[in-house]
Parts: structure tokens; sequence; C-alpha cells
């Protein structure tokens, strides 16, 4: 073994993740895909039929066990489960059943998240996370989605990135709480639904939800550890690695206090933070700055800066004092090469983290396939698998193959 060879601890999660909107096709009572079919739309284009990866999740599974992963982060549907309100869905559940019932099957650790970014149509038309008082919905349905599935269950995520909002805002890529609250696409979608609101995440009001998340994360982790299962359960967030040029301290400081600190507070009664981080932001004292001139880019505009994780690993642990998962990483790029050199660096500061005594219990791969990226639609490639449009054909791109490779000797080499 080379003296480069970096091997990871015994037992690690090497895993790829997707998201239940993103990849399953179909999702008609979600917020979302009401969303993207009104005038006005946040959404470039429509989900669709995505990658019809709730049809085809056997093989999708088999296919990623047997290119060396033993993980599979993916959420399961509420928009499904209780397709309206106090009405639950036992096929949708039995649906879901069966998914992790093949993760086990191929023996992958299934990490499941409860709410990946949708919830259902008659959720956002009763103003949806902008009501603290609505946060008790999300744990009867968490209730119900654990007592039907959690001794299937490996670990569990209650919400994903419930201050990616107040991220994109504070880096000048969201509108402001009040133009969101008057934006003419959300007049339109509560008309569609009948309602005097329509209040759909990640486009509302960012301080209302915040309170809400609060409050739901905290009922949802008492629902689920009262079901079936002994398993872990956490939050990820959404987290830029945080950085100051000279005189831009106290700025970096104040909106990682606002975007970060007030989730991680309540992160420090959990069993562990999902860490998700792509790139880093950059902040003077008047707030933060663009990319800097010269450093290569990605397809969703930010920096390419594989070492962002390794910085907002060692943040979280220092914060918390819990262990971490690298539930979301990776590149949106057309160039497979870019790929693998981003993860490879990424990796390694992984390891300097377990190196220097931080617990990282694994690290899942953003994304599984190219699929459908939200407001984006599917021009940003990520996945490790591409996915013909018309035909659902996969293709394994080489990144695959070599993070696979990685995964089954649970080493990085050089």
């Amino acid at each position: 073994m080379s003296e480069q060879s970096l091997v990871f601890p015994e037992g690690f999660w090497w895993g790829a993740a997707g998201a239940a909107h993103q990849v399953e096709g179909g999702n008609i009572n979600s917020d979302s895909w009401l969303l993207e079919h009104v005038p006005g739309s946040p959404f470039t284009e429509p989900s669709g039929d995505a990658c019809d990866h709730y049809h085809r999740y056997p093989t999708d599974i088999a296919l990623l066990a047997s290119l060396g992963f033993n993980t599979y982060r993916f959420s399961i549907e509420w928009a499904r489960i209780e397709p309206e309100e106090g009405e639950f869905s036992f096929a949708a559940l039995d649906h879901y059943r069966r998914v992790l019932a093949a993760c086990h099957e191929h023996h992958l650790h299934p990490i499941v998240t409860y709410h990946h970014f949708t919830s259902p149509r008659w959720f956002a038309a009763k103003g949806g996370w902008e009501k603290p008082e609505n946060a008790p919905l999300f744990a009867r349905y968490c209730a119900k989605a654990t007592a039907h599935l959690g001794d299937l269950i490996g670990a569990a995520c209650t919400i994903n990135e419930p201050n990616v909002g107040l991220l994109i805002q504070n880096m000048g890529h969201m509108p402001s709480d009040t133009m969101l609250a008057n934006a003419p696409f959300r007049k339109a979608a509560a008309k569609a639904a009948g309602s005097d609101t329509f209040a759909a995440f990640p486009n509302c009001q960012q301080a209302l939800a915040r309170d809400s998340f609060l409050k739901g994360h905290t009922l949802a982790v008492e629902a689920i550890k009262s079901g079936p299962g002994n398993f872990p359960v956490g939050i990820t967030l959404a987290l830029s690695d945080h950085q100051a040029v000279p005189g831009g301290e106290a700025t970096r400081d104040r909106v990682r206090s606002q975007v970060d600190d007030i989730f991680l507070d309540l992160a420090r009664a959990d069993d562990f933070v999902g860490v998700q981080t792509y790139s880093r932001t950059r902040y003077d004292a008047n707030g933060p700055l663009g990319p800097e001139e010269g450093v290569e880019r990605t397809l969703m505009g930010y920096e390419f800066w594989p070492e962002a994780l390794e910085g907002t690993i060692r943040y979280v642990a220092g914060y918390t004092h819990k262990p971490v998962i690298v539930t979301e990483n990776g590149i949106g790029t057309p160039d497979d090469t870019r790929r693998i050199e981003y993860v490879r660096r990424a990796l390694a500061g992984v390891h300097r983290c377990i190196t220097d005594g931080i617990k990282v219990d694994g690290y899942c791969y953003w994304s599984m396939f190219d699929n459908f990226e939200w407001s984006m639609g599917y021009r940003p490639t990520f996945g490790l698998i591409a996915v013909n449009r018309t035909t659902q054909a996969r293709t394994v791109k080489p990144s695959a193959v070599w993070l696979g490779n990685i995964a089954r000797a649970n080493i990085l080499k050089g």
C-alpha cells in the first residue's frame, strides 16, 4: 500500500444521494409540481417523468450496489403518503417499504430523508412552513411513516436544508421575503389551489419558515424516535464554507450566526449532523463577494472549491460536538474528469478531519443521477449516472466506477 493511500474507518458509509421529487417523476400532488405549471413559474422547466425512479428503483438500487457503494440516501415523499390532509396512502407507504427492502437485499445502508423540499399541495395552501402552527402536521406524517417503515430504516434525516433559502438570500441569489410574499407566481399558485395563500419551500418567506422548521424538526425527532426501529436521527444543513477577506470577519460571523448557528444549536440534541457542502462564500466588510477572479466555476455558477467540505465539517463538529455524515457533496459539470478531481480533493479533506479525531460516519455524493435540479431544471449535471431524457436509459460515468472502487476498498489512493 502506497504512502499516499488514505484508509477510511471500518464501516464507513459510502453512498450516493437523491430526492423523491428530483428522480421519481409524476409527483403531481406536491407543491413543486403545481408551481412548475403556473404562469411566471420560478422553474425553468417541469420535472415531468424525472428519472422514473419510482418504477425503476429495483434496477437502480442494484446498479448502485454493483458499483461498490454500501449506502443509499433517498427521500420519501410526503405528498404521495398524505395526498390530502389526514388521508394516508398505505399503497405509497408499501412502495417505500419495498424500496427499503431492496436496499437491504443489496446490502445498502438506507438513509431516509422525511422532507426534501417538497410538501403536499394542501400543506402549502394552508400557509406551509410560513406558519409554525402547521409544524405538528409534519410530525404527524413522520409518525405515520415511521410506524410503517421504521424497522427497515438505517438512519433518518428529518428535513433537508431548512436553511438553504436563508443562505441563498444572504448571498444575494434569492429575492427578499417581501418580494417572495408578493411574487406573481405565488398568487397564481394560490388561485390554482383554491386558496388565498400558497407557501412552498424554498420559494417562501425565509424568516417565517425558519421558525417553523425549528419547531417541525424538534417535533419530528420525537415522533420518529417513538416509532419502531433503532437508528440515528438528525437534520441536514446547506453549509457554505464562510471565509473572510481582511476586514470581513464580522460580516462572515453575522451571516454564519443567522444562517447556520441557529440550526446547529438545535442539532446539539440530535444523533448526527448532515453536512451538505458544495463551495465557499467569501465576505468583506460590506457583505458576500462573488467568485474570485481566475477560479474555475461549476455549472451552478459557484467556485470549484472542494476544500470547502473540510472547512464545514470542522466548523460543525467543533460547534456541536456531534458526529457528522456528509449527506451531500458534489459538482455540476459536463466534464467527468473534473468531477473525479473535485471528489478526490474533497475526500482528502474528509480524511484529514478523521485523522484529527473528528467522527465522520459517511460520505454521500450528490447525486446518483443527472436529475431535476429544481429551478434550473435538467441543465446542471451532478450525476454519477447519466439518464437519457427520452428513453430513461442509464449510462454509468467513469466517476461512478472510480468512486465505487474507492467505496469497495475503503481506500482513497493518491
